[in-house]
């Protein structure tokens, strides 16, 4: 048994069952989970052999989840910018990835993004990509938790030669894993147009047997609107709907171009958007209509993207100008207020992964994923409310201290874990192999 610890911040926003921000409290951790949210005195007269760890001038929210990212893309950052998707996929990512994907790229790629995202705050990620296995090495040498696709696509990559060969080892990969409570599974069909009818079918059967998640982009671009009314006679998700995709699992990636139609289908489903404003203006793709999501009570939770159509794994940043959007977009000041977007940020992605029974809110009973945001800065002062302060004004320099599973994973703004560290140091040697690589390609 580990030690038991008391969390004593100057803040806390529990997020659920109780919105508002607490002070004068504490949290106990006992064996990775949450024992106890009351006051301080309660807390040490409870448990007087606690380790205490006061942290003032601090706020402790639960730990962000990210809702969509391509970790191993970190190792692409910035070798396609300042192009439209179409071209940054078709002419730079897709023959890159051909060149270059392989399990040492996605373990290299991951850990950089891991170490990235975790020293943000992050604490869990929902990941996309090929060679989920080397993904989940990654994440679990920073302790991170995550979920990893079950991708799907009908081109035959260095991981798998069709829809059938994609399915199979990710299902393999999953039952292998099935015992690891640091690890879950989406199936992640890559995206309509890329997948077709029948798998996509399969792909329905299989969420609802196994219970399972589906992750997909759909409804990124304009382009992909009018590509689908040619090839199908029908909008993506019209389409995905009449193939069985589009209920309470669905996790639709990106949905910038959706009109009153599609908006009251995914309602109606109860889907969930994973919103990803970065990478969507970066694109040139669009502004998501997120007011008009939450008005009609469709569950958004916020993701990074990939490092290739973002350049950073920052969810704060990614919240401030999720909100900023929304309200401009909008014309309403108050379309998404900084305690929603708190909760997009954490209970709200952890229920779309479904995870809320054990994370995404600081309640006894669940695990103790938590992030301790230092709210004294300079540029910081004076607080009048914190999580106003964490959404509006804060940045991912100001996250001190992050526990995983009860586990003190960032430590002061460093990782806390000696082996990380040193396998940081080895990882940045290889990143400049695979920099001359990249720019071999890209130059031949």
């Amino acid at each position: 048994m580990t030690p038991a610890i008391i969390i004593a911040p100057q803040w806390i926003a529990p997020v659920a069952p109780q919105t508002g921000v607490l002070s004068g409290h504490a949290v106990l951790i006992e064996d990775g989970a949450i024992a106890g949210l009351a006051p301080l005195d309660e807390l040490r007269e409870r448990r007087p052999d606690a380790l205490l760890t006061p942290l003032p001038g601090q706020l402790l929210v639960p730990g962000f989840v990210n809702l969509h990212t391509h970790a191993a893309m970190a190792l692409l950052r910035g070798v396609a910018d300042d192009l439209p998707l179409n071209d940054w996929l078709h002419d730079r990512i897709w023959p890159l990835e051909t060149r270059l994907v392989s399990p040492a790229f996605v373990r290299d790629g991951a850990m950089l993004a891991a170490c990235e995202m975790l020293l943000g705050g992050t604490t869990c990620f929902n990941d996309m990509y090929f060679f989920p296995d080397a993904a989940i090495e990654a994440a679990s040498l920073f302790g991170m938790r995550s979920v990893h696709g079950i991708i799907v696509t009908e081109f035959a990559s260095a991981y798998a030669s069709d829809a059938g060969d994609y399915l199979r080892k990710g299902l393999e990969l999953r039952d292998r894993h099935r015992g690891d409570p640091m690890v879950g599974f989406c199936l992640a069909p890559h995206a309509p147009y890329t997948t077709h009818d029948d798998t996509l079918k399969r792909v329905a059967v299989l969420a609802r047997e196994l219970g399972l998640p589906i992750h997909i982009h759909v409804h990124e671009t304009a382009a992909e609107i009018t590509d689908s009314l040619s090839r199908h006679g029908k909008r993506p998700l019209e389409r995905l709907a009449e193939l069985g995709i589009v209920g309470p699992e669905l996790i639709a990636v990106h949905a910038v171009h959706v009109d009153e139609t599609d908006l009251q289908r995914l309602a109606a489903a109860g889907a969930t958007v994973a919103h990803c404003p970065h990478s969507n203006l970066k694109l040139a793709s669009g502004i998501a209509p997120v007011a008009r999501m939450l008005e009609l009570g469709i569950r958004v939770g916020i993701g990074s993207d990939g490092s290739a159509s973002n350049n950073r794994l920052d969810l704060l940043q990614e919240a401030r100008t999720a909100t900023l959007l929304a309200k401009g977009a909008s014309g309403k000041a108050a379309a998404w207020p900084a305690e929603a977007v708190l909760r997009a940020l954490t209970l709200d992605a952890a229920a779309a992964l479904g995870l809320d029974d054990r994370i995404g809110s600081i309640e006894p009973g669940k695990r103790a994923d938590l992030v301790a945001i230092d709210l004294s800065a300079a540029e910081l002062s004076p607080v009048f409310d914190p999580v106003s302060q964490l959404i509006y004004a804060a940045g991912r320099e100001h996250v001190q201290h992050v526990w995983i599973d009860g586990r003190h994973v960032v430590r002061k703004r460093q990782l806390a874990d000696e082996a990380a560290n040193a396998a940081v140091s080895e990882l940045v040697g290889r990143t400049a192999l695979w920099h001359n690589r990249t720019g071999e390609i890209l130059s031949g």
